[in-house]
Parts: structure tokens; C-alpha cells; sequence
């Protein structure tokens, strides 16, 4: 089924999300596993009740309960959209932060918007996130904080979150523009010329701020530095804040 024209956006943002592995154009669509258990036992779901089921990858339905159970809840899919991702995607490279704050800045990033994160192992962070299972429990933690994120949000994308890299890797990834968050910078993002497409890479340091080494390596590769305003904000919500001009400068919240 596809989306009617009479549908309101609140619709589309008022009701609970559920992630499902696929959604299908009608029918029936069955929650279980944690999401059952999420949408029976917490929320607690009623017959007739509305909700939003999302694949994650861009696609979205709402869908009426029609039988609660323990830890399961059966919807049967009233409309079906597809929703493309921007014209211009932001990925953004965080610098790992010490104890939760890089879980957070994950959490507000996706909130406001983000595409897709990159870890960034800056010279400063405090966390280190070495190779093995230390660091793949520190991984597993970014992406399941971005799903919740997107949950919580309403999104039909949730944003990927790819292994942890190096100031060389950002340095040499092939993208249509790249900022470098500096409070000292001279130009603002407020009036720096932005692409109308492709990707955007938003770079975040850590508490400590970056090098002149990672300064250097990433400006001599085309970064532009620029500053968010007057303020010094901390590397857990910078990206957030960033992300909100974008979307006011940009198509993206068009």
C-alpha cells in the first residue's frame, strides 16, 4: 500500500517505532524477540492501537495491532513508504571519548540527523578502543546506541557506524567535502560554501583538541576548518549542534 495524500506528518512521527527485518507493501507483520517484548510489556499495545515499523534502511509503515500477546504483538500494515536518505549525506568522525561521552555523542548525533559515524582514534582521545574484543564491545555499543537514537527519533534510516579509524584514514577518504570543527577557526560554518550533494564529512576532536600533526595532515588533504560560534562546546554535543545548521543551510531538512 502506498502512502494517501490525506495522511498528516504526525502520523509519521507521533506513534512508537518497532524494527522489523523487513516491511512489507501489506499484510502481516509480527513483533517479536526484543521488539515484541518492547511493544507488549513496556509500552504495552492495545488492539487498534497505530504504530510505525521500519527496516531501517529507509523504509516505514504504520500498522494497526490487531492481537497482544506475551512478548509478541501482531500489526496488520495500513500504508508503506520508502524514504531516500538526503542528497547530501553527512558522516561524521568522532573522536573516541573517555567513559559515556562518546556513546552520547553518537545518541544526539543520530537525533539530529547524521548519516553515517566514523570512530576516529585522535592522538588526544583518553579512549584507545585497541584491536580485539575490548574494542569490539566499545563498537557493538556506538551502533546499538545509533539504532535507539533512531528509534526514539522516528527515523527510517538508522545510521551506520563503521570500524574505528586513523587520522590517515580520514585523510584520505574520498569525500565531497570535509569541515574540521576549531574554535579558533577563522571562517564560520554559518557562511562557508557547502555542496548540494554527495558526502559531507564533519570532523569532531576530542576534549583535549587535535594535534598540529592531525591539523596539518587533514587540512593538506582539503579539509576546511571552521568554528560553530563564539562558544566552546564539548566533543559530545558539537556534532549535534553542527548537524542543526547544517540541516538549516542545507536541502536536508527540506
Amino acid at each position: 500500500m502506498s502512502t494517501s495524500a490525506g495522511t498528516s506528518a504526525s502520523a509519521w512521527t507521533r506513534p512508537a517505532l518497532f524494527w522489523v527485518d523487513a516491511v512489507p507493501e501489506s499484510g502481516e507483520v509480527v513483533l517479536e524477540g526484543a521488539e515484541g517484548r518492547h511493544a507488549a510489556d513496556v509500552r504495552r499495545v492495545r488492539r487498534g492501537e497505530v504504530l510505525l515499523i521500519g527496516d531501517g534502511v529507509g523504509t516505514r509503515a504504520r500498522a494497526e495491532v490487531t492481537e497482544v500477546g506475551k512478548s509478541r504483538v501482531t500489526t496488520r500494515v495500513l500504508e508503506r513508504r520508502a524514504e531516500p536518505g538526503p542528497a547530501l549525506r553527512v558522516t561524521l568522525a568522532q573522536a573516541l571519548a573517555k567513559g559515556d561521552r562518546g556513546e552520547l555523542a553518537v545518541e544526539l548525533a543520530t537525533e539530529a540527523g547524521v548519516d553515517a559515524v566514523v570512530p576516529w582514534r585522535a592522538a588526544r582521545s583518553v579512549a584507545r578502543w585497541e584491536d580485539g574484543t575490548r574494542g569490539e564491545k566499545a563498537l557493538a555499543r556506538w551502533r546499538s546506541t545509533a539504532r535507539e537514537a533512531a528509534k526514539q527519533a522516528r527515523r527510517a534510516h538508522v545510521p551506520d557506524v563503521a570500524p574505528p579509524a586513523t587520522t590517515p584514514d580520514l585523510a584520505a577518504r574520498d569525500a565531497d567535502a570535509v569541515l574540521l570543527l576549531e574554535a579558533t577557526a577563522a571562517d564560520s560554518l554559518a557562511t562557508v560554501p557547502l555542496p548540494d550533494a554527495g558526502e559531507l564529512v564533519l570532523v569532531v576532536g576530542p576534549e583535549g583538541g587535535i594535534t598540529d600533526e592531525e591539523r596539518a595532515l587533514l587540512t593538506g588533504a582539503g579539509a576546511l576548518e571552521v568554528r560553530l560560534g563564539p562558544d566552546v562546546l564539548r566533543t559530545s554535543t558539537a556534532a549535534a549542534v553542527a548537524l542543526g545548521a547544517l540541516g538549516a543551510r542545507t536541502g536536508r531538512w527540506a
